[in-house]
C-alpha cells in the first residue's frame, strides 16, 4: 500500500507516520505538510533518507500540491488542520480555509483518482459540551467554537462525498490526544514545560472542565484499525473512556514532578468554554481495538519525554511567548 498522510509533521500526524512505518514493512508513505507553526521537521528526524518515506511541502488547500502528493497513492489519512481553539476564537479565517476548503480539495482529488480509502481525522468537540452521558457516532453535532464548527463542516463534506460520489471515506472523531512531540501551547505540554521551568501553571476559570484523554500511540493504532477494517460511510469515535477534571490533571502533574501547588494560577476563562466532553468508543472496540495505556502510565511517559527533550520544546515555546499568545489547549 502507498499511503498519503496530510499534516504528518504535526503532533498526531508525525506520531502516526513513525508508528505505521515501524509496523507495516510493506507500506510506503508520502507526507504532505505545509509546515505552519505547529508543523516541525524535527518530529520526523531520521526518516528523511528512508526508501519508504517521502516528504512533500505543500498546502492541502492547493489542488496542484495535492495532485502531486496523491499520485500513485492507494489511501489517504487526513490529519492536516488548524486545531487550537483559542486561535480560532481570535481569528477563524485560517480554520475555514484549511479545515473546510482544504478538506474539499482533498476530497475532489481523491474522487478523481479513485482512491481506495479516505480517512478523515475529526474531533469529539463537534458534539459540543455534554452535561452527562456519552456521545455516540449518531449523536447530534453541536459545535460551540469556530474550530469545532470548521471540523463539523469538514465532517459533513466527507459524508456528502461518500453518499454522492461513493468515495470510500470514513470519519474518526478523537478525544484529547497527549504524548511526545505535542506543540507546547497545548494543555499538557504547556503544564509540563511550565513546571520544568518553575513557572505558573495557568488554569481556565474554576478548572472543573472535563476532558477524555488518550495516549497518542493508542490513537495511532486506532487509526490503523480503521484503515484496515473501517466501513466506508461510517463514523468511529476514538476515546479511552478515561475522563479527568482539568484541575485534577494539573495537580497530578505537580505531584509527579514534585512541584508546589502554589504554581497553579487561575486565569480568565475562555469564551464559550465547553464544560465536558465524553464519547463512546464501543463501535471501534468491536473491530478489535482497545487502548494499551492508562492515563497515568501515558502521563509518566510524556513527562519523561519532555524532561529529556528540552532542545525540542524550548525554541518552540520561546516562539509562542514572543507572539504573546494566550494559550492552554483544549
Amino acid at each position: 500500500m502507498k499511503l498519503l498522510v496530510t499534516g504528518g509533521a504535526g503532533f498526531i500526524g508525525s506520531n502516526f507516520v513513525r508508528w505505521i512505518l515501524a509496523r507495516e514493512p510493506g507500506l510506503s508513505l508520502v507526507n504532505l505538510d505545509k509546515l505552519t507553526y505547529a508543523g516541525n521537521p524535527e518530529n520526523l528526524k531520521g526518516l528523511e533518507n528512508g526508501s519508504r518515506y517521502r516528504f512533500v511541502r505543500g498546502d492541502v488547500a492547493d489542488p496542484a500540491a495535492v495532485e502531486q502528493a496523491l499520485s500513485g497513492c492507494d489511501a489517504l489519512v487526513h490529519f492536516a488542520a488548524e486545531t487550537h481553539v483559542d486561535r480560532s476564537i481570535r481569528d477563524a479565517a485560517d480554520f475555514l480555509r484549511t479545515n473546510i476548503q482544504g478538506t474539499h480539495v482533498l476530497l475532489e482529488q481523491a474522487r478523481r483518482v479513485g482512491l481506495q480509502r479516505f480517512i478523515h481525522i475529526s474531533t469529539d468537540e463537534v458534539y459540543g459540551s455534554l452535561e452527562e452521558g456519552e456521545a455516540g457516532e449518531e449523536s447530534p453535532i453541536r459545535p460551540n467554537s469556530p474550530y469545532a464548527a470548521s471540523k463539523a463542516g469538514a465532517d459533513h463534506l466527507v459524508r456528502a462525498y461518500q453518499v454522492t460520489y461513493g468515495l470510500p471515506a470514513v470519519v474518526v472523531r478523537g478525544s484529547n490526544n497527549y504524548g511526545p512531540r505535542q506543540f507546547p501551547e497545548k494543555f499538557l505540554p504547556l503544564l509540563i514545560t511550565n513546571a520544568l521551568e518553575d513557572e505558573p501553571l495557568p488554569v481556565y476559570g474554576d478548572g472543573q472542565y472535563v476532558r477524555e484523554w488518550i495516549f497518542v500511540e493508542d490513537f495511532c493504532e486506532a487509526i490503523a484499525t480503521v484503515l484496515r477494517k473501517g466501513e466506508p460511510g461510517q463514523v468511529y469515535n476514538i476515546g479511552s473512556g478515561d475522563r479527568r477534571v482539568n484541575l485534577d490533571v494539573v495537580e497530578m502533574i505537580l505531584e509527579k514532578m514534585e512541584k508546589p501547588r502554589s504554581l497553579v494560577t487561575h486565569v480568565t476563562d475562555r469564551l464559550g468554554h465547553d464544560r465536558r466532553y465524553a464519547i463512546s468508543s464501543d463501535k471501534l472496540r468491536a473491530l478489535g481495538w482497545a487502548p494499551r495505556h492508562s492515563f497515568e502510565s501515558g502521563l509518566d511517559e510524556t513527562i519523561g519525554w519532555y524532561r529529556s527533550n528540552e532542545a525540542w520544546w524550548r525554541p518552540l515555546k520561546n516562539k509562542v511567548k514572543g507572539e504573546g499568545s494566550k494559550v492552554q489547549g483544549r
